[in-house]
C-alpha cells in the first residue's frame, strides 16, 4: 500500500478556516475512527522549541493545535492531554508564554508531564536502543504529532519525524548533541526514537512556515498549508518537494526509509487534496547541499568529497559552524547555557558580559544548539570559503 500524505490550502490562522482544513484533512486520511479507538488516552504532542510569539513562526501555532483537539473532542475522544519538552525553559512556562495553555484551558484539555520520565531500552534500535522519555508520552496511548514546517542547520529542515525529539524529556536532550555530534548520527537516531514511540497521527503546520536560519532564527513564509499523514518520511518528503529540495539529502529521510520508518519515494506515496504544483516555492531559503549519508548495507552513499579530501581536524576546522552576530547579540548568555559540551565551546572571554561570547571552534561539535536557543536570531550558519571551494570540487 502507498503512504497517505493530504496536502490541503489554509491561507490564514483564523479558526473558522484551520478547523474546516484540519476536518477534512483527517477525513481524506480515512477519520480518525480508523487511527485511534474512541477510549484511548491521546497525546497531542506539539513543536515548542521555545516560548515564541505565533506569529515569529517557531511553534505549532495554537490555532492548529485548537482546531485539531477541537476536531477530536467533537468525535467523542475524552482522554486528551498535551505538551512539549522544551529546548531550554521549563515546559509549563514556556506553553503558556507560546499561548498553547490558553487554548488548552479553554478546551479543558491538561497539561502533560515532560518534567519527568523514565528510561526506556529499544533492542530493536538500528542506531540508538535506550531513550530517556517524558511521563506524559509513557501514560498516553495514541501520539499526535503536530509539527512545524521549518528549516534546519544540522538537518536541513525539521519536521514530522524531527518533532519527537521533545518526547525526550528535561536536559536528556542536551546529552544526544555531545553523543551524536553530526546531522547523519542525530537523525538516525529520530528514526530510532519513532519506531520506538509509532505515532498514529503525523499534521504539519505549514500555514506560516520558516525559512532561512531556522529553526528559531529564521524567516516567517507563508506557504498556506497543511499537511496529514501517518508516515512522517513520506509527509516531510512531501515538504522537501514543496520547497524544491531533493528528499534523499535529509538525513532524516534518507534513515527514515532505510530503516523502514516510511518511505520518500514518489511512486510509493499516494498525494490527495490539493495539487502540490500549486504550493511550490523554489526560492525557498533552504541548503540544497547533500549531507554525508551513507545506506548501513552499503547499496547507496551520498559522501560529498570535500569531507574525505579535507579530513576529520580539517573538517572540525572549516566545516560550517554558528556564528554570532556581534550587531544582534544582547549578552544574555543563553547561548552559552544551552552549549551541551563540557568545559563549553563558547564562554565570555573575561567572564563579564561586555562582548559577545566567543566560540572555541576545536571544542565546537556543530550540534548548533546554541543557534536553537538565541532568542535575537543574532547566531547564523557560516561556511568558511576553503570548504566550500572543496564542497565544489565534490559536486561539480
Amino acid at each position: 500500500m502507498k503512504s497517505r500524505v493530504v496536502l490541503l490550502r489554509c491561507e490564514n490562522y483564523e479558526i473558522p478556516q484551520v478547523y474546516e482544513t484540519v476536518r477534512r484533512g483527517l477525513e481524506l486520511l480515512g477519520g480518525l475512527e480508523s487511527l485511534i479507538h474512541i477510549d484511548e488516552r491521546v497525546l497531542f504532542k506539539v513543536n515548542n522549541l521555545a516560548s515564541s510569539k505565533p506569529e515569529e513562526a517557531v511553534t505549532t501555532h495554537p490555532e492548529v493545535f485548537k482546531a485539531v483537539a477541537r476536531v477530536f473532542k467533537e468525535q467523542g475522544y475524552q482522554n486528551l492531554a498535551y505538551g512539549d519538552s522544551p529546548g531550554f525553559e521549563k515546559p509549563a512556562q514556556s506553553l503558556a508564554k507560546s499561548g498553547f495553555a490558553r487554548v488548552a484551558e479553554e478546551l479543558q484539555i491538561p497539561q502533560g508531564d515532560f518534567d519527568t520520565g523514565r528510561r526506556i531500552d529499544f533492542p530493536e534500535g538500528k542506531a540508538w536502543n535506550s531513550f530517556d522519555i517524558a511521563t506524559a508520552v509513557l501514560e498516553s496511548d495514541a501520539l499526535v504529532s503536530l509539527s512545524k514546517m521549518k528549516t534546519h542547520a544540522l538537518a536541513r529542515i525539521t519536521g514530522a519525524v524531527k518533532n519527537q525529539f521533545g518526547c525526550i524529556y528535561g536536559l536528556n536532550k542536551a546529552a544526544f548533541h555531545v553523543k551524536l555530534p553530526t546531522g547523519t548520527q542525530f537523525s538516525r537516531m529520530l528514526v530510532d526514537l519513532n519506531r520506538l514511540l509509532k505515532p498514529r497521527l503525523f499534521i504539519m503546520d505549514g500555514i506560516v512556515a520558516m525559512e532561512g536560519n531556522g529553526p528559531r532564527g529564521g524567516t516567517p513564509r507563508p506557504m498556506n498549508c497543511l499537511l496529514f499523514s501517518t508516515d512522517p518520511v513520506a509527509l516531510d518528503a512531501t515538504f522537501c518537494r514543496l520547497i524544491n529540495l531533493e528528499p534523499s539529502y535529509v538525513p532524516t529521510i534518507f534513515y527514515g526509509k532505510e530503516y523502514g520508518l516510511g518511505t520518500y519515494l514518489e511512486d510509493e506515496i499516494e498525494l490527495v487534496g490539493d495539487p502540490l504544483a500549486s504550493f511550490v516555492a523554489p526560492d525557498f531559503d533552504v541548503v540544497r547541499k547533500p549531507l554525508h549519508l551513507k545506506s548501513d548495507n552499503g547499496n547507496h552513499t551520498l559522501v560529498p568529497q570535500a569531507v574525505l579530501t579535507l579530513g576529520k581536524h580539517a573538517t572540525q576546522r572549516w566545516s560550517p559552524r554558528p556564528h554570532i552576530v556581534a550587531q544582534k547579540c544582547i549578552k544574555c548568555g543563553i547561548c552559552v547555557d544551552a552549549c551541551p559540551v563540557e568545559g563549553k565551546a563558547l564562554q565570555f572571554k573575561t567572564g563579564k558580559r561586555k562582548e559577545p561570547p566567543v566560540y572555541n571552534y576545536s571544542k565546537c561539535i556543530r550540534c548548533f544548539c546554541c543557534q536553537e536557543m538565541c532568542p535575537q536570531k543574532a547566531i547564523e550558519v557560516e561556511t568558511p570559503l576553503l570548504y566550500k571551494w572543496f564542497y565544489k570540487r565534490g559536486h561539480p
